[in-house]
């Protein structure tokens, strides 16, 4: 791979992150300024980054294109319906399907909830990975160097009080979502909103998708979402399924 190519890649990375200045992207990429400025001002010219009033360099539409085309490709989303609606359903609460693409976490796919309070999300739009619960498990399901990767991009905005914004917080968080098998979100992202997330895996056990309930603080207590985990994770198991996945049997340990 060229350098050039690599370099614009790797700004379109950093930028999966959240917006950076200038100043940023050229000591992320480890060049002077001026390189980093003619690198995006060709992904600018392409429609992949822009740039805002406060001059911070964005992912653009085209990439978000691509993606969109990328993901129709993608059975998940057809395979999920079902158990997510089922959720939504059951449960009158609003379902997220999430993914992982080119180094940011993507709605994929919405379930309304019923009650009048509603969320701001829609399919296609970033979620930040280090206050969802999607993008949590999203995360702890990356290989460990691809996870790696992925948190030193991060630049852990704070959005409400209960926000992470620790790396070895942040880290210690990613290992307990791997170990049980689920993350929260309470109210990290949007103070009145907490949710719950499991992963969506394939037959190897590999991590491709997230779905999440989220229910504003109004609605219900962040007691009654983790109360609602068993729903989540049958659904969530029932998607995997559908991928050829198998959950392993539960270990027990013999005694001597």
């Amino acid at each position: 791979m060229s350098q050039t190519v690599d370099r614009a890649l790797r700004i379109l990375s950093d930028l999966g992150g959240g917006p950076k200045t200038l100043d940023q992207l050229a000591g992320l990429l480890g060049v002077h300024k001026s390189t980093a400025l003619r690198l995006l001002q060709t992904l600018e010219s392409q429609g992949f980054a822009r740039h805002d009033e406060q001059h911070r360099y964005r992912l653009g539409p085209r990439l978000f294109a691509l993606a969109h085309q990328a993901l129709d490709e993608l059975d998940i989303r057809r395979l999920a319906a079902p158990h997510l609606a089922a959720l939504n359903q059951k449960h009158g609460h609003t379902v997220h399907l999430a993914a992982y693409v080119a180094g940011t976490v993507v709605y994929i796919d919405k379930y309304e909830g019923r009650h009048p309070v509603r969320m701001h999300s829609r399919i296609g739009a970033l979620a930040p990975a280090h206050c969802t619960a999607v993008g949590k498990v999203l995360l702890a399901g990356l290989s460990e160097p691809l996870r790696k990767g992925a948190v030193s991009r991060i630049g852990f905005e704070r959005y409400t009080p209960n926000t992470i914004t620790d790396l070895d917080a942040f880290e210690a968080e990613l290992a307990q979502v791997a170990a049980q098998g689920y993350a929260q979100d309470r109210a990290e992202h949007e103070d009145y909103i907490n949710c719950v997330a499991a992963p969506i895996r394939d037959a190897a056990g590999t991590v491709l998708a997230a779905v999440s309930v989220s229910v504003p603080e109004p609605v219900l207590t962040y007691s009654g979402v983790l109360a609602l985990l068993p729903d989540l994770l049958s659904a969530a198991g029932a998607a995997s399924a559908e991928l050829g996945w198998s959950a392993p049997p539960p270990h027990h340990d013999q005694e001597n």
